[in-house]
């Protein structure tokens, strides 16, 4: 009984997460007009209209540019001030992992108006230079990178870095082919995870975007708002394109990392 009742709580727990949007995956395969509605049968219409809307296309579009442009900036950002973090003395490290801690406790809907009110109330930034949008996604994304690459930095070895010195390295040659290699993993990790962060984003979005301008998050809270059905639906579609996608990529990640130490 003790060893079953793990097992039960794991599962509930799983499907108290994945049940709801297999849910939505199989009503996207569905000529429904709303989840729990009458199914006349099984069609791939919604997908279709997903990727022939004009407007929905445009948006994905953006939204991937935005969400991979923002991270890249984010994982330098982040990537650099970890490691300078780390090399630091103690005093200059607490503060630096203080900051950090900032914006990821602080709510995203203050974050994402303290931005509107310094960058476009204060500083006069106009938002459709997309730049109050880009440093309000960098904001929010850099500190989760940071804390992706800290651990990565305390299981290294720090004679490495010393020793590459030694061997006539310079700083930044021992930074770019020592350190940052050891990383790689951490990296990418937190690459990734700014890359959902933004994907996800919606407060910090609407305070900063240009009102010509929708992410996924924006829209799909739009659309919902509207009488439009073939939107709607064509976004469960999209759901399922985003859960499936997800599900590759975090297979991959895991997979492949393994075979490697397999293989050494």
């Amino acid at each position: 009984m003790k060893k079953a009742l793990p097992i039960v709580w794991l599962v509930l727990v799983l499907a108290f997460i994945y049940v709801p949007i297999l849910v939505l995956a199989v009503y996207s395969f569905t000529d429904a007009h709303m989840v729990g509605g009458s199914v006349g049968g099984l069609t791939f219409e919604n997908y279709i209209n997903l990727f022939n809307n004009e407007d929905l296309r445009n948006m994905i579009f953006g939204t991937l540019v935005l969400a991979i442009g923002s991270a890249l900036i984010a994982t330098a950002l982040g990537t650099l001030g970890a490691i300078g973090a780390f090399y630091s003395k103690k005093l200059p490290k607490t503060l630096i992992n203080g900051a950090n801690q900032i914006p990821v406790i602080n709510a995203d809907v203050v974050t994402g108006f303290s931005l509107c009110v310094l960058l476009i109330v204060f500083f006069g930034i106009d938002k459709d230079t997309y730049i109050p949008l880009i440093i309000g996604h960098v904001t929010l994304c850099t500190p989760f990178v940071y804390l992706s690459i800290l651990p990565k930095l305390k299981q290294m070895d720090n004679n490495l870095y010393e020793a590459a010195l030694d061997l006539g390295a310079t700083p930044t040659q021992a930074l770019f082919k020592v350190v940052i290699p050891q990383l790689l993993s951490g990296i990418l990790s937190g690459f990734m995870l700014a890359v959902t962060l933004s994907l996800d984003d919606y407060f910090i979005t609407t305070y900063t975007k240009p009102s010509t301008f929708d992410t996924i998050s924006t829209y799909v809270v739009n659309a919902t708002k509207g009488s439009n059905t073939e939107v709607k639906t064509a976004l469960w579609a999209l759901s399922t394109v985003i859960f499936i996608v997800v599900i590759i990529v975090v297979i991959c990640m895991n997979v492949i990392p393994s075979k490697k130490k397999e293989n050494k």
